[in-house]
């Protein structure tokens, strides 16, 4: 087993919980910082295709999202009034040949709970200070003023992160032109699966999270990146439904709470290879934030710290285990962040009228997604 024995974790997200997991588990201790004095999840649901069913059953957990969350054994594809267009194919990944869908802050409590439960160190309102890496040890210094030492440093504080900043320089994400919205209602009884519904103006759709709830989304076209004022969140998202008939459009008629919707512009980065320095690496959305129209955020980031637990149980020295991390991840998940980034400029044109016959926004998403089953 290599010589790291004691890991800080910098942020307290789905990546970083799922790494302090992995970690544990293969008995290396960990320890995790996380700046919000108590945890507010930020969101509504999540999507999780069949490779983060995979990596969610890897880290011993399908138990217990089963208990909570749902599955699907299809994507529907709709017009903006309702009408099939097709039904897209689940591509399996092992025995998973199905995507799930749960409440954020429920896989949240559920991640959370593991790593402690596992012997994870958590501390609350804090974050790091300086990051000093020597030849074995990294120094840290905290913003509670406290200090530490330790065998590798991972950042995993997402697409702001404060650690990439601190150790590889000012790299910030790019706004893509669009939006998010996200309202949680009582699941409709007919549906099963995810349902997309593609109109003129924007997308939007139903997903199913628990067998009482789900969630109703809409990505919208914003330019410049406009603010929106938090009281009206209600009023402007039931308005960017106004094109789409069926169901769809009667859910819409329900979102009533501007506290309630999650309005998020999307942004998207990938840190160029290697995602570290010296002992200090980068994992997740710190590395490789995506869009949300692969639906491969969280999986990917489960990914990296599986992989990340695995190589560490090796006898290699340090610098060539984060060496074969990088061969086995960088090349995944830049084409994750790429090929998302394509489907978000296809739909920007298509709303223009100006994406090209040729392309299929459908075709992309089918063969991403079956890449995505190839093992990590």
């Amino acid at each position: 087993m290599s010589n790291v024995k004691k890991v800080l974790i910098v942020g307290g997200g789905i990546g970083g919980l799922a790494t302090a997991i992995a970690l544990q588990k293969a008995g290396i201790q960990t320890e995790i910082v996380e700046k919000q004095k108590e945890w507010n999840v930020y969101g509504v649901g999540i999507i999780l295709q069949s490779n983060a069913l995979r990596a969610i059953d890897a880290l011993g957990l399908m138990e217990e999202f089963l208990a909570v969350g749902t599955t699907h054994s299809a994507l529907h594809i709709r017009d903006s009034q309702g009408n099939m267009i097709f039904d897209a194919p689940i591509h399996p990944s092992g025995k998973f040949n199905m995507t799930g869908g749960i409440p954020r802050r429920d896989l949240h409590d559920i991640l959370l709970r593991t790593a402690l439960n596992h012997g994870t160190n958590i501390r609350m309102g804090t974050t790091v200070e300086v990051i000093e890496s020597a030849a074995n040890f990294v120094y840290t210094t905290f913003t509670d003023g406290t200090s530490g030492t330790y065998d590798l440093v991972i950042g995993a504080d997402g697409v702001r992160s404060k650690v990439r900043n601190m150790v590889f320089g000012e790299i910030e994400p790019n706004f893509v032109g669009q939006a998010v919205w996200r309202y949680t209602l009582e699941r409709p009884k007919d549906i099963e699966n995810i349902t997309m519904y593609y109109g003129q103006k924007a997308k939007a759709g139903i997903v199913p999270m628990t067998k009482d709830s789900a969630y109703v989304f809409i990505v919208t076209a914003e330019p410049g990146n406009p603010w929106k004022p938090e009281d009206q969140l209600h009023v402007l998202m039931r308005e960017a439904f106004n094109e789409f008939g069926g169901l769809i459009a009667e859910l819409s008629e329900q979102i009533s709470n501007p506290k309630e919707v999650v309005y998020r512009p999307l942004e998207t980065l990938i840190v160029e290879k290697p995602w570290y320095r010296d002992r200090v690496i980068l994992i997740g959305d710190s590395a490789h934030a995506t869009v949300p129209h692969l639906a491969q955020g969280a999986a990917i980031a489960i990914e990296d710290a599986l992989v990340l637990a695995e190589l560490l149980q090796t006898d290699a020295p340090l610098p060539d285990i984060l060496n074969q991390f990088m061969e086995r991840r960088f090349e995944r998940c830049k084409f994750i962040v790429e090929n998302s980034n394509k489907l978000v400029n296809w739909e920007l044109l298509q709303l223009e009228g100006r994406l090209p016959r040729e392309n299929n926004p459908n075709a992309i998403v089918a063969q991403s997604l079956m890449k995505m089953t190839e093992a990590i």
